[in-house]
């Protein structure tokens, strides 16, 4: 994702961002994957949490601003479907960085 570890930088998780090497991490996989033949696409992440990954919507009942963000789980006024914020998100940015439209992810029970 196109997360920017220099906002990141400047919050209360300052020492954490800085620890982790984002900004490393990412100029390694650029690299890498070049060197490897293979696409290095960042993805942006902006309303990935809110965003439906079944329906593509952007209902009225998904978490907003600074207070949705304590707001783990929520129920798509649009389709009905219960979403965790997180997996939302990871759906979301998968289907971008496959270059997918938001209209949903089919759920894989187990890989072989």
């Amino acid at each position: 994702g196109n997360v920017k570890s220099s906002s990141l930088a400047k919050t209360k998780m300052a020492k954490s961002v800085l620890d982790a090497g984002w900004a490393m991490l990412k100029t390694m996989l650029d690299y890498k994957c070049a060197h490897a033949g293979i696409v290095f696409k960042e993805v942006d992440e902006s309303y990935t949490t809110q965003t439906c990954s079944s329906c593509g919507s952007l209902p009225d009942s998904r978490p907003k601003g600074i207070a949705g963000l304590g707001i783990r789980e929520w129920i798509c006024s649009a389709c009905g479907v219960t979403h965790d914020r997180d997996v939302n998100a990871a759906r979301n940015i998968l289907a971008v960085g496959h270059g997918r439209l938001a209209v949903g992810i089919p759920r894989y029970n187990q890989l072989a």
